[in-house]
C-alpha cells in the first residue's frame, strides 16, 4: 500500500494524464488546489513512485505517466465512482421502457448509448439462443457410461454434446425421457428450456420414473449453457480521436482483432459476474497490450447471459466507464427480463 501522500500524488497524475494525454510534471501537480505539497516534495515522491513501478518516464526531460501497475492501483484503491448526468440516466430509463421487438435491438441500442456516452468503442456479446427454439431432442447411448445428446433447433442447427450416464439408467429410460421432452417442449425457446424442464417435465418424470434425480441430472447436462454468441460493435471510429492510436500499426492490430469474432468472444466471455477491468498487459491477447478492456455481465432470470465491454487506451476514464457499465448492465437486465423472462 502507498502512503496517503503518494496515493494523492498518483491520483493527481492519473487524473491529469487521462485529461491531457501529456506527461505530468511536478509543477503542474503543485498548482492543483487539492495537492498541498511543494514541487520538490512532489518530485521526490514521483521518483519513489517510479522506482516502485507505479509511474514511467517516457523521455528524459519529460514528466511522468502512469504505468499499468499505477492504473491498477488507481482502479482498485483511488478511482471514485462518478455520478452520471441526468441526461445520461434518462437514456438508461428509455432503454428499459422502449418497445424493442428483438434482443438484437436491445443490445445494439445499448452499444450505441455506451459508445456515445464514453467516446470509446463498445463491444457487446448477445446470445443467439433468443431467436431459436427446440425442434427435436435425442439421447443415444454410446456405451454403458456415455451418451450423446443431440439438440436440433428451429434454425436447423444441430448440437452434439457428450454426457455421462448416471448409474442405474437404462437405454429405455433415456428413450422414454427424450420422447416425453419432445412431446412437451418442442417449440419452446432455447433460453426458456432449463426453467420449463423443471416446471413441466420434472414433475412428470418424478411421478413415473424410479431414477428421477439421475434423469434430471442427465437432462441438465444435456442443456448446459453452450450458447452461441453474437458480437455487436459500436463507436469503432472513436479510436481515431485517441492520441495513442495515431500509430497506424497499433490501430490496425486492434481493428483486425475486432473482426475476429471467435477470438473476441473468448476474450470477453468470463465465468465471473460483475465488473472486470483488464489493463494493458493483463489482456491475454497481444493486440490489446496498449488498451484497457472493462466488461460487465448482464443477466436474465439471475443467470449471466451476455457481456458488455468498453475498449479504449490505458489512459481511460475508469471511474466514468465503470459507473456507466454498472448502470447499463442493470438496465439491460431489466429490459430483457421484461421481454424474455420465464
Amino acid at each position: 500500500m502507498l502512503s496517503e501522500r503518494q496515493s494523492m500524488i498518483l491520483n493527481a497524475i492519473v487524473d491529469d494524464y487521462i485529461r491531457s494525454a501529456e506527461p505530468v510534471g511536478s509543477r503542474s501537480i503543485s498548482k492543483r488546489g487539492d495537492v498541498a505539497f511543494s514541487p520538490a516534495t512532489i518530485r521526490n515522491e514521483m521518483a519513489d513512485l517510479e522506482e516502485l513501478g507505479f509511474l514511467e518516464q517516457p523521455h528524459t526531460s519529460a514528466g511522468r505517466i502512469p504505468s499499468n501497475k499505477g492504473y491498477r492501483y488507481y482502479v482498485d484503491h483511488l478511482a471514485p465512482l462518478q455520478p452520471l448526468r441526468a441526461e445520461d440516466l434518462k437514456l438508461f430509463k428509455q432503454l428499459a421502457a422502449e418497445k424493442l421487438s428483438a434482443v438484437e435491438e436491445v443490445v445494439q441500442h445499448a452499444g450505441t448509448i455506451l459508445a456515445s456516452m464514453t467516446n470509446y468503442t463498445s463491444i457487446l456479446l448477445g446470445p443467439e439462443m433468443f431467436n431459436t427454439s427446440l425442434r427435436h431432442f435425442q439421447l443415444l447411448p454410446l456405451n454403458e457410461t456415455t451418451a450423446v445428446a443431440i439438440i436440433v433447433t428451429s434454425t436447423g442447427e444441430v448440437e452434439n454434446r457428450t454426457v455421462s450416464i448416471p448409474p442405474g439408467l437404462s437405454a429405455s429410460d433415456m428413450e422414454r425421457t427424450a420422447n416425453l421432452l419432445n412431446a412437451k417442449l418442442a417449440g419452446v425457446p432455447m433460453h426458456k428450456l432449463k426453467a420449463r424442464l423443471y416446471s413441466e417435465i420434472g414433475q412428470e418424470i418424478q411421478r413415473h420414473a424410479e431414477h428421477y434425480e439421475e434423469l434430471m441430472k442427465l437432462l441438465d447436462d444435456s442443456f448446459a449453457s453452450g450458447k452461441d454468441q453474437k458480437v455487436f460493435l459500436s463507436g469503432t471510429t472513436n479510436m481515431l480521436i485517441q492520441p495513442e492510436f495515431r500509430d497506424i500499426g497499433k490501430l490496425k492490430t486492434v481493428l483486425d482483432l475486432l473482426e475476429e469474432t471467435p477470438t473476441l468472444t473468448r476474450l470477453l466471455n468470463s465465468e465471473r459476474k460483475g465488473i472486470q477491468v483488464r489493463i494493458g498487459s493483463e489482456n491475454v491477447h497481444q493486440a490489446f497490450i496498449n488498451c484497457s478492456l472493462i466488461t460487465a455481465t448482464y443477466s436474465l432470470d439471475g443467470e449471466a447471459f451476455g457481456t458488455i465491454g468498453i475498449l479504449g487506451p490505458t489512459r481511460m476514464e475508469y471511474a466514468k466507464v465503470i459507473g456507466t457499465l454498472d448502470l447499463l448492465s442493470r438496465a439491460m437486465s431489466r429490459a430483457l427480463g421484461g421481454r424474455y423472462g420465464a
